[in-house]
């Protein structure tokens, strides 16, 4: 897998992910959801410059110019709720991608601290020689992405796989280095030490789904 870590590089990125852990600006959910987006963007646009681009001529008013526009196809699967700020942050740059959207929660048959990852809800075009870009904000154990995957095999093969993350544990990011193909490229905004047995990744910044949309029963 190739990492793309970017907490360790000065740059505005930092400021988003520093407000988005702080226990005080949390309580704003909007702003909330922005930051998150915001995060979106900025990765989105680095994704960008690792796809494969085709030199094309622009007509303007005043004659003709050439450019290189992407030449790939993007799917764009978020796993619900909490990747939803996280997608349209990215769709605002990849505006022509398809999108696919995926249930996945953790379940806790026995009330502890054990957790299986159900995965329910799924909707998505053919992944067939297209690029597959897979959203979750908390990569904590890597468990979600892994089931995630699965499911998504039976739409198709996808020509390369790209997983944005805002935050992860050291482990969930070893997690889905094992699980993925190794040319899978993960552009993450931040990697913090651990999680704790519970799945919340330490120091992390909370429940991003609730942060986002309310606390769910």
């Amino acid at each position: 897998m190739i990492i793309h870590q970017f907490d360790q590089t000065n740059s505005v990125l930092n400021t988003f992910i520093s407000e988005i852990r702080d226990v005080e600006i949390q309580k704003d959910a909007m702003r909330f959801r922005r930051n998150i987006e915001r995060i979106g963007e900025v990765l989105a646009y680095e994704l960008s410059k690792s796809l494969d681009y085709k030199e094309t001529e622009v007509k303007t008013p005043f004659g003709t110019k050439k450019s290189f526009l992407s030449s790939d196809n993007l799917v764009l699967c978020s796993v619900l709720r909490a990747g939803l700020p996280l997608h349209h942050g990215i769709l605002s740059y990849f505006d022509r991608a398809e999108n696919a959207f995926i249930s996945a929660y953790r379940h806790h048959p026995n009330n502890d601290d054990a957790f299986e990852v159900i995965v329910k809800y799924f909707a998505a075009p053919s992944l067939d020689d297209k690029i597959l870009v897979l959203t979750d904000p908390m990569l904590a154990t890597g468990k979600t992405l892994e089931n995630v995957f699965d499911a998504l095999k039976s739409h198709g093969t996808p020509k390369r796989i790209h997983i944005i993350s805002v935050i992860g544990s050291k482990s969930g990011v070893a997690k889905v280095e094992k699980v993925f193909p190794k040319d899978t490229h993960l552009w993450i905004a931040a990697v913090d030490e651990h999680h704790t047995s519970k799945g919340y990744i330490i120091p992390g910044l909370g429940d991003a789904g609730d942060l986002s949309y309310g606390v769910k029963l």
